[in-house]
């Protein structure tokens, strides 16, 4: 009885510190880019306007959905890019998770140049990774400073020196296959 106790107790603390590591605030000065329940500072945008999706959970065309915390991107005909309503001109650190279906293809805008997020190892173009995790989440970080960003998933280089105009917002694309997205903060750092 006594060994049943300590394990139940054991369990109950693994059970709470899991909880509080995932309840964990984001550091100060960091913003978060989904609220984690709608979508709410994204939108499409064309030349003319842009269509927000504030405290909509799905986009007008339901390419993109927010679900369970996360932003999901369901492919349709041809691509759909979804953008933060803000602008960020400092230097910044970008943190997302990620999770591709088998062979799914998406992108990250990072103030108007893509980011190729992807199946790596089955869609490319970044087929040698060896931290990637097919079908699990994993991690891109984007470092920028001045008019450069140093990309990486799971601290794997991706893009060393990717050339970037002073400003933009920050754009998820909808191309081939579901990708989830979570965890979307951003520091600025200048």
């Amino acid at each position: 009885m006594f060994r049943s106790l300590i394990c139940s107790l054991f369990a109950f603390a693994l059970c709470a510190a899991a909880v509080s590591a995932k309840d964990e605030k984001p550091e100060a000065g960091t913003i978060e880019l989904f609220n984690g329940k709608d979508l709410t500072g994204w939108g499409y945008k064309t030349k003319d306007k842009f269509e927000a999706f504030d405290g909509k959970t799905e986009a007008s065309d339901k390419r993109y959905s927010a679900k369970d915390g996360m932003i999901v991107v369901n492919a349709g005909k041809g691509t759909a890019q979804l953008w933060t309503t803000a602008k960020f001109p400092k230097d910044f650190e970008l943190r997302l998770e990620f999770r591709a279906e088998k062979n799914a293809d998406s992108g990250l805008f990072v103030r108007a140049p893509q980011l190729q997020v992807r199946d790596y190892l089955v869609a490319g173009p970044y087929k040698m990774l060896k931290k990637y995790k097919p079908q699990d989440w994993n991690e891109i970080v984007v470092i920028v400073k001045g008019k450069v960003a140093h990309c990486t998933c799971n601290d794997e280089v991706l893009e060393a020196a990717l050339k970037l105009p002073e400003t933009g917002s920050i754009g998820l694309e909808a191309d081939r296959g579901q990708m989830e997205y979570r965890n979307l903060r951003l520091k600025e750092t200048k």
